[in-house]
């Protein structure tokens, strides 16, 4: 007969059993705590990899944008230069240090001693550009002079061939018309044929947006500094130009002869310096005129030399 256990006898099984049950208890209960802990900052940024969302900070971005929109471009030109008015508009746009363009007329740098060094001064200053602007000026006589379109060119290719070879840029005597590629524009009908035959001769034929008005008998001008930049924001914000946000004003040399109005011409510059949103160029930057002359040189570039164009003759002016 098996005699019965006594509890002192039992008591070391119970013991061999007691670490493992601990072991298990403490398992669960870490389990059970870390099932509703958020995800630690090395899970964060595993689980950033794969798309999870995390408490990971984001670096802070400013709302507000930087202003990325191109400037306006405002091309300064001055005809029938050079006069008495040159020398002081040549002053002042070199004492501002701004990019001007000048339209000439040939039969000028011939008038006086004092034109051709007025001449020479241009031609030797920086940041300036020299345009043609015919050399007669058609004796002021533009009805009749564009009657006759080979007269017309023959006028352009004088001054082009005596002054200004390094240029096709040229702009009509008394007519705001504009021939550059597929720009297409005339002011008075009857001189049509004649801006055509300018292109086709090979010219460039730029007109203005905008003029700065004066008095054609007391030479004076009609408009303050500040209205004329009135009236180039308020060009610009009805587009009246004839390439977006390009602009050219036309002004002219002989009206600068006074104190008085060049005064108004170095404030309206030094003004106009003071915009951000506009800036000044010389007309060969004109988008047409740029996109023009890159292709003209490359077929030049690309085509064989010929003798079959004859050049035009000038000797009749």
């Amino acid at each position: 007969m098996e005699t019965p256990s006594t509890p002192d006898e039992a008591e070391p099984a119970t013991d061999f059993f007691k670490p493992f049950f601990t072991f298990i208890l403490f398992l669960s209960l870490m389990a059970c705590t870390n099932s509703g802990k958020k995800p630690g900052k090395e899970q964060a940024l595993l689980r950033s990899d794969t798309g999870y969302i995390t408490d990971e900070k984001k670096p802070f971005v400013n709302a507000k944008k930087k202003n990325s929109k191109p400037k306006k471009k405002i091309y300064l030109t001055f005809d029938d230069g050079p006069n008495k008015g040159t020398k002081n508009v040549l002053d002042i746009v070199q004492d501002e240090n701004i990019p001007v363009t000048f339209f000439i007329v040939g039969e000028h740098v011939f008038a006086s001693q004092g034109q051709r060094h007025n001449w020479n001064r241009l031609k030797a200053a920086d940041n300036i550009e020299i345009c043609n602007h015919s050399y007669t000026h058609a004796h002021n006589r533009y009805d009749r002079f564009y009657e006759l379109p080979e007269t017309v060119v023959k006028d352009m290719v004088k001054t082009r061939d005596s002054l200004l070879p390094e240029t096709n840029i040229v702009r009509a005597p008394g007519r705001n018309s504009w021939r550059i590629d597929s720009l297409r524009y005339t002011d008075i009908k009857k001189s049509k044929l004649a801006m055509d035959s300018l292109q086709k001769a090979g010219f460039i034929v730029m007109g203005w947006d905008l003029e700065w008005h004066y008095d054609h008998k007391t030479f004076q001008t009609q408009n303050t500094a500040d209205e004329m930049l009135t009236m180039i924001d308020s060009a610009f914000a009805k587009k009246r130009m004839r390439y977006p946000n390009n602009l050219v004003l036309l002004a002219h040399d002989q009206v600068y002869h006074s104190s008085a109005d060049s005064l108004q011409l170095r404030t309206f510059i030094q003004k106009l310096k003071t915009r951000d949103d506009y800036e000044l160029a010389l007309v060969s930057a004109y988008p047409t005129i740029r996109k023009h002359q890159s292709i003209t040189d490359t077929v030049r570039a690309v085509a064989p030399a010929t003798d079959t164009v004859k050049p035009i003759k000038t000797d009749t002016l």
